[in-house]
């Protein structure tokens, strides 16, 4: 029988008439996490299918020992295009209906579509100290724990926050571990879907590492170039939409069609935009033969499943993404210092094991990596 979550929500906004939504999928600790997404034609189906995932990403983090144990899984949504100017309104609206949950039962952060800094600015407005005030009551010094999220927060690298670095660290660290798994001792190519926080950190570790980024698609089109794209400068002069400067890119880089991202030659692809992006009709397109979830639910279970008969390995977004929300809690809960090569280190450690320990099992099982992934998770869920 499947499970009914915890809590679901419907708002309507009272001058726009567009509905908001929150599910807690369930409580761990007697508080759930999950964050805060914006988009023209959210449902709710969608974000009880994202708080599920959110369920699982927490009690996969589990490990024994450390102060930080998994809480339960819960996502918002917003009806609203983020571009629309009266998008900054209906969010501070949102956050002021749903306080009384915020301040007891859901910790949230950004998502597609919104920046954490204003969702905080909703939260201040909406009297909340922080948008994460339900898990303060979980923490030994809630002052001392919150400096050090806020101390790590202010930590750049190359002109890049950590926040937006940590999630991407771990994205690619997930690739680089299964190209060592299926593709060994061999240059790879990559291509990236959406250029945000999670697509464009993903592309800086991924091309550090060596990965030539072969395609990076916006919301203006892809721009291509099969001997690698200048990623730095890419990340440097794209807007704060994840959108490429076109006036910078060099003389060889293409500029495409924004589908065109599923046809280019790859080994790796990585969708870091919106959900849904890969059906079946997709799907019989990629010529890659991995794919790593960035976004959270961007292969519908169609296209999975047509993926899989062509032999193409996705590592799901259960495990892929979830370096975010696990550094954000390693952090708040002191099991990490304030420091990006701290951070980078526990990300990439953690993302290593739990990704070969999901497809050595995938390989020597046949079952496919999501199922392991999930199994996984709900052994950890049960009461210990």
């Amino acid at each position: 029988m499947t499970r009914e979550p915890y809590l679901k929500v419907t708002w309507t906004d009272e001058v726009t008439g567009r509905p908001g939504y929150l599910v807690i999928d369930r409580l761990g600790r007697g508080v759930s996490s999950g964050g805060l997404r914006m988009r023209s034609g959210v449902t709710l189906a969608e974000v009880a299918d994202l708080a599920l995932g959110m369920s699982r990403k927490e009690a996969l983090a589990y490990e024994p020992g450390l102060r930080y144990q998994p809480l339960g899984g819960a996502k918002g949504g917003i009806d609203c295009d983020p571009l629309d100017p009266g998008a900054d309104g209906m969010l501070r609206r949102y956050i002021g209906a749903m306080k009384p949950l915020l301040q007891t039962y859901w910790a949230t952060g950004e998502d597609l579509g919104l920046r954490q800094e204003s969702i905080e600015a909703a939260c201040h407005e909406a009297g909340l100290r922080t948008s994460i005030d339900a898990v303060l009551p979980l923490l030994a010094d809630p002052d001392a724990a919150l400096r050090g999220l806020d101390q790590a927060f202010a930590v750049t690298v190359d002109g890049i926050g950590l926040g937006d670095l940590a999630g991407g660290c771990g994205v690619a660290e997930a690739a680089l571990t299964a190209l060592d798994l299926v593709l060994p001792d061999r240059p790879a190519t990559a291509v990236i879907q959406g250029f945000g926080s999670m697509g464009g950190s993903t592309a800086r570790f991924l091309a550090r590492a060596g990965v030539q980024v072969v395609g990076i698609a916006d919301t203006e089109g892809l721009v291509a170039n099969p001997d690698g794209l200048d990623v730095e400068t890419l990340l440097l002069t794209r807007d704060e939409h994840g959108r490429i400067d076109r006036s910078r890119l060099r003389a060889t880089d293409e500029k495409l069609p924004r589908d065109a991202w599923l046809d280019l030659d790859c080994d790796v692809l990585v969708p870091a935009a919106v959900s849904y992006a890969i059906g079946v009709a997709e799907a019989s397109r990629v010529t890659a033969s991995l794919i790593v979830e960035a976004a959270n639910s961007p292969v519908t279970p169609e296209g999975e499943a047509l993926l899989r008969d062509h032999g193409v390995l996705v590592v799901p977004d259960v495990v892929a993404n979830s370096a975010t929300n696990s550094w954000w809690w390693w952090t708040l809960f002191g099991d990490i210092p304030a420091d990006a090569d701290a951070a980078f280190a526990k990300i990439r450690s953690w993302m290593r094991r739990v990704v070969t320990e999901v497809l050595t099992e995938a390989a020597s099982t046949g079952r496919p990596p999501r199922e392991i992934a999930h199994a996984l998770s709900e052994r950890n869920m049960e009461p210990r």
